[in-house]
């Protein structure tokens, strides 16, 4: 919590400051200093420390246009509590527009906490932790898809901790994929040490997508005000959710032959048991395989590349329920995913809790229960 001062990356802030600087976090081959852009919002009244990342890989921008956004829009005198906004973690891999770390091609999101005797993406990593995420309580990492794909908006989070669930469905996406999440990442790393942490996930990467970026924008009010550093601030919920188990409800559905892909789905995220989701083809087309949804459910993730290999995943394939298909099958009646597939994935607005919503919610148990 925060009281008078925010002390992170050797600066520090008082209450009721905003301060910019860029952090000195390593060097070039070439000596020069490679530096994190930081803002700081300390609030004037006390409340949690929030950290918001983006560009852990260099090329993923859609973040770094959420934060420079959240980072000019608060000022102190709107918040309980403090922002720490890293606008750019993986500063070589966004200078090259790399996912990875030139040259040696490391994952920065696979090397937390680091350490400094290690290799650079570990002595980054162990800087990046130290001098800011350990020193915040609770945090947003910001993502997109990887090059040649593109993905639903949604977060990914550690259901099993109460503390991440209460974050991941304050965000309000209407698809949560539960997971620890890999070794080495951020937010594994962050909730093991008691810092709640979630990855959300959007669209593409080398770009800004305008549908993304404002209701990113909604869903961080959202977890601020569920948190109360936005106190006098609804929250929002998105209509439906489907929390993702870990094992048996998704799946990469996979080419089994190399050749020329078409998408065969859209434009709604919505497709029946055994519709066909893909076709492949060799250049004569006599040899044709149809790729189709393993049950009724929603594309998540997608291959944008117009080829594959065999074995080559062409898309993250969600299951989901009787209950949850009706919600989605109305929304779609009412056009809300009319231009899904060709606008890269957007999702409808969020909604907005009334204080009557907030009070009937509270009525059937409490805004952390799970909505079908």
């Amino acid at each position: 919590m925060t009281t008078q001062q925010v002390s992170v990356g050797g600066q520090t802030i008082d209450a009721g400051k905003k301060q910019t600087f860029r952090f000195a976090c390593s060097e070039t081959y070439h000596d020069d200093t490679l530096e994190i852009p930081v803002t700081v919002i300390n609030g004037e009244s006390e409340g949690p420390c929030v950290f918001l990342t983006a560009a852990v890989h260099g090329d993923e921008l859609n973040g770094v246009k959420i934060i420079q956004e959240v980072a000019d829009h608060y000022e102190p005198e709107d918040l309980h509590g403090a922002l720490v906004c890293l606008h750019v973690l993986n500063v070589p891999g966004f200078l090259a527009q790399q996912r990875y770390i030139p040259i040696y091609d490391e994952d920065l999101n696979r090397s937390f906490p680091g350490n400094t005797r290690g290799t650079m993406a570990k002595r980054l990593a162990n800087t990046i932790y130290e001098e800011f995420i350990s020193k915040c309580d609770l945090g947003l990492d910001f993502h997109t898809s990887t090059r040649n794909r593109t993905t639903m908006y949604h977060v990914r989070a550690d259901m099993r901790d109460p503390d991440v669930e209460r974050l991941a469905r304050a965000f309000g996406t209407s698809v949560i994929l539960d997971g620890e999440g890999s070794r080495g990442t951020l937010r594994s790393v962050a909730c093991r040490d008691g810092i709640p942490t979630v990855t959300v996930e959007m669209g593409r990467a080398h770009r800004f997508q305008t549908a993304h970026l404002d209701r990113a924008l909604h869903c961080v009010a959202s977890v601020l005000a569920e948190h109360e550093v936005l106190p006098d601030r609804p929250v929002s919920w998105p209509g439906w959710t489907r929390v993702v188990a870990r094992d048996g409800e998704k799946t990469w559905v996979r080419a089994e032959t190399g050749g020329l892909v078409e998408m065969e789905w859209g434009p709604h995220p919505l497709v029946e048991d055994g519709e066909p989701l893909f076709t492949i083809s060799d250049h004569f087309k006599n040899d044709v395989e149809v790729i189709r949804a393993p049950s009724t459910g929603l594309v998540v993730g997608v291959l944008e590349n117009a080829v594959a290999y065999p074995g080559h995943p062409l898309c993250h394939f969600v299951s989901v329920d009787e209950e949850t298909t009706d919600v989605i099958r109305n929304d779609i009646e009412r056009g809300v995913f009319d231009v899904y597939r060709e606008g890269g994935f957007q999702w409808p607005e969020p909604r907005w809790y009334t204080e009557h919503e907030r009070e009937s919610d509270s009525e059937r148990g409490g805004r952390n229960d799970e909505r079908k």
